[in-house]
């Protein structure tokens, strides 16, 4: 038996064992991570003292509570958002390299999140609107431009590509016309960093994410059913024009968000999803698997950047880049030799 069917009254739901093993050993994993996490810092705590202190008992709860617990929950919520973004765009185009970051969106919010900075200030607010914008702006041209005779996976990535080269060369521009100040703090913002994330900064994010992670359950099934064929959707009802839709918005909404905080960060979208799918031995990409797997991936660079410079905490992005580009060239390799 390979599946597990839990009931519950009138109601069944029927799940693959492995992907249920497999899903089970990466929230261990994402635990074991968090607890280390919470332990270290300036100073290290042990694990015993690091829970108390999260329960508000102790001398280091308010650094473990108010400091080193939003960076750690930052990191899981993020890793899984883009995790699910690129499980939904790998899922639409139905090839590995289609992730938000490969075609441009995560180009595109950043994007938008500079004209917030260098023209409107950059609240909080404008950064996440521009983000928003900037990611629906850019996948919207990819979208339209990609459509010939039909949408093509590989057109869409093709097009993805160079849509992502020209917004670098954009944001490039932006930066190096704002003034010093601001032209500084972007291009540190753009490397995609964790450090200084507060509790204050990351509610509002929970939530956005919360609800778009909703959304795709409610999806789940339309989903599954487009994953088995555009043919055999339409024909068990599926309305494949209005799921795309809502799932494009989705995936662009996870990414932006994740964006507007923390800044790019790239190849955890790429990477996260076809893990997950090779860890689970499934035939499509699961969105479960490729939101543990996003977890774990981002928390576990995240203390490596603690960790790798310390006391300096490197940006988490200058160590997803350094991972994810032999991952892609790996993954380039792989589908060129692909009959």
């Amino acid at each position: 038996m390979n599946d597990l069917v839990l009931r519950a009254g009138r109601f069944s739901v029927r799940i693959e064992r492995r992907t249920t093993v497999v899903s089970l050993v990466l929230v261990a994993v994402a635990l074991l991570l968090a607890v280390f996490g919470l332990c270290y810092g300036a100073s290290w705590t042990t694990p015993s003292d690091a829970l108390s202190a999260l329960a508000g008992h102790g001398d280091s709860a308010f650094v473990v509570r108010e400091w080193r617990a939003p960076r750690v929950a930052a990191a899981l919520v993020f890793g899984a958002s883009l995790g699910l973004a690129g499980a939904i765009f790998q899922n639409i185009t139905r090839n590995p390299l289609g992730s938000p970051d490969v075609i441009g969106l995560d180009a595109g919010a950043y994007t938008g999140a500079l004209i917030s900075i260098t023209v409107l200030g950059g609240t909080a607010v404008q950064l996440a609107v521009g983000s928003i914008l900037g990611g629906l702006l850019t996948a919207a041209a990819v979208y339209f431009l990609s459509l010939g005779s039909g949408l093509s996976g590989l057109r869409l990535i093709v097009i993805g590509i160079a849509m992502n080269a020209i917004l670098t060369a954009v944001n490039s521009w932006i930066v190096l016309r704002a003034e010093l100040e601001i032209a500084m703090a972007a291009t540190g913002w753009s490397s995609g960093s964790l450090n200084g994330v507060e509790w204050a900064g990351v509610r509002l994010p929970f939530l956005v994410i919360g609800v778009l992670t909703l959304l795709l359950v409610t999806l789940s099934h339309a989903m599954h059913q487009s994953a088995l064929g555009d043919e055999l959707a339409v024909t068990s009802g599926v309305a494949l024009d209005r799921l795309r839709l809502l799932l494009v918005l989705a995936g662009v909404g996870c990414t932006a968000t994740v964006t507007a905080v923390a800044g790019p960060i790239v190849f955890i979208a790429l990477a996260a999803p076809q893990i997950g799918r090779r860890l689970a031995r499934a035939g499509g990409v699961p969105p479960a698997s490729a939101a543990l797997t996003g977890a774990v991936l981002l928390l576990a660079a995240d203390l490596i950047a603690q960790l790798l410079l310390a006391p300096v905490a490197l940006p988490v992005g200058v160590v997803t880049t350094a991972i994810g580009g032999c991952y892609l060239i790996w993954l380039l390799v792989k589908e060129v030799r692909r009959p």
